[in-house]
């Protein structure tokens, strides 16, 4: 049921970290916070010391957020990454605050 697209997969790799670990030492991470709603989905996983150290606060919108600045620096470099996402941070505060 659930775990189907699990079977025969013993390691997952953390992508804050990088390192393999066992499925059973390992945490989903959805990216999308759905992690109830899972039909179609391939999720990403996290080790329990990453998965222990993150915020695990609601993100609102981070999502979305990222997937606009990448569209926007795509091919430029770190710096740009970085003042666009800024950019674009403090525009959607602004419309939230009014």
């Amino acid at each position: 049921m659930w775990r189907s697209s699990q079977r025969g997969r013993d390691e997952v790799t953390c992508i804050a970290c990088g390192d393999s670990v066992a499925r059973s030492e390992a945490r989903e991470y959805d990216k999308f916070g759905d992690r109830w709603d899972r039909e179609g989905k391939e999720f990403e996983h996290l080790c329990k010391p990453c998965d222990r150290e993150r915020c695990h606060q609601p993100r609102g919108e981070l999502e979305a957020l990222l997937e606009d600045v990448e569209s926007a620096a795509a091919g430029r470099d770190r710096d740009a990454f970085l003042a666009t996402y800024l950019e674009l941070a403090e525009r959607a505060d602004s419309v939230e605050e009014r």
